[in-house]
């Protein structure tokens, strides 16, 4: 196997020279460093990692926590991570929370235990413990999907990307309105998450704009789940007065509505209306074709990628929180007539 000196001397440089191309440590002249490249190519010399985080206090990877990796909206997002980081040279190291925050607090430290450079965490609805760890080691973090809320700070402590909620949630509510809905429902998320309270504004928005007042009874949490959904759904149909149209706050919830839709002998659109917040592959594949907004799962892993490498250039610089825009798909789960697919922007993308 090739060693660093069988380079230096392919390349007609010294040791030193080689390792400064090889971690970036120092500025190598253009020609010099191009014959290090050339010779490390020819030899199929592969460096030494550890040796490298040694000369360099960096392991070139980054720590991934994610809660429901199964979930097809966060297999994307992973998929976003995974190509941005080995295009800049990271390799990544995943662990799975649970969306438990003693076990969220547990998965992280044996992260930063394994000296990745930085971190990518989906925080669950109880973070205290995690963003005290993490603010106490000072470990640089972007927040994935749910954002914390900073109360009366107005600077963050952490970069935050994410999707927007809110009005997106409300394009689904005033479209069913329009179609003359005026019990609507809504399968909520896990109480606590950002993502489940904005949607939730989103939806007291859609009414408002649709002037339709508010009906409690109608909004009951699925806690982001299908099993949960079910359950949720199975309350709205026993209602005195049942809603004529649902909205579902991600894709798990707008599996498991279905299941519970078909157990009580509701027709999806005949008999009541869906539209779910989260499109995924197969949601074209399903009679009816659902109605959804699309995250841009891929975009927001790459996005958290490209923050989290800002941070490690410049620690110093203010935090921020990126949302990207989603889109509106229409299909015919909403009772419409099938049209051709043209993914509708709800809004555009915002920084802060």
């Amino acid at each position: 196997m090739p060693t660093m000196a069988d380079v230096a001397r392919s390349a007609g440089v010294s040791v030193a020279t080689v390792s400064h191309v090889l971690n970036e440590t120092r500025p190598v002249l253009p020609h010099t460093r191009q014959a290090v490249l050339d010779a490390v190519e020819e030899l199929g010399y592969t460096p030494n990692t550890l040796a490298r985080s040694l000369v360099t206090s960096r392991t070139r990877s980054i720590g991934l926590a994610v809660s429901a990796i199964s979930n097809p909206y966060f297999t994307e997002i992973l998929q976003g991570v995974e190509a941005a980081a080995l295009e800049h040279g990271y390799s990544l190291l995943i662990a799975d929370p649970h969306d438990d925050p003693d076990h969220e607090r547990k998965v992280v430290q044996l992260l930063h235990e394994r000296r990745v450079d930085g971190m990518i965490v989906a925080p669950s609805a109880a973070p205290d413990g995690l963003l005290a760890y993490l603010g106490r080691h000072a470990v640089p973090t972007v927040l994935l999907d749910r954002v914390i809320d900073c109360g009366a700070d107005p600077a963050p402590r952490f970069d935050q990307v994410c999707a927007e909620n809110t009005g997106p949630t409300a394009r689904l509510v005033t479209h069913l309105a329009a179609l003359g809905h005026r019990r609507i429902g809504l399968v909520a998320g896990l109480p606590g998450l950002s993502t489940t309270d904005e949607r939730i504004t989103g939806y007291r928005q859609g009414l408002a704009a649709a002037g339709l007042a508010p009906d409690e009874d109608l909004i009951v949490s699925g806690h982001s789940e299908s099993t949960g959904a079910e359950r949720a759904v199975a309350v709205l149909m026993a209602l005195a007065a049942p809603p004529t149209a649902l909205v579902t706050a991600n894709n798990a919830m707008t599996i498991g509505a279905l299941r519970a839709l078909q157990t009580h002998d509701r027709s999806v659109p005949d008999d009541i209306a869906l539209c779910c917040f989260d499109d995924f592959a197969w949601a074209d594949l399903f009679s009816p074709r659902l109605t959804a907004v699309a995250q841009p799962s891929r975009q927001i892993g790459a996005e958290a990628v490209r923050v989290l490498l800002e941070r490690l250039a410049a620690p110093d610089r203010p935090a921020r929180t990126v949302r990207l825009p989603c889109a509106f798909v229409h299909r015919t789960s909403c009772g419409c007539p099938q049209q051709p697919e043209h993914p509708e922007p709800s809004r555009e993308g915002t920084l802060s």
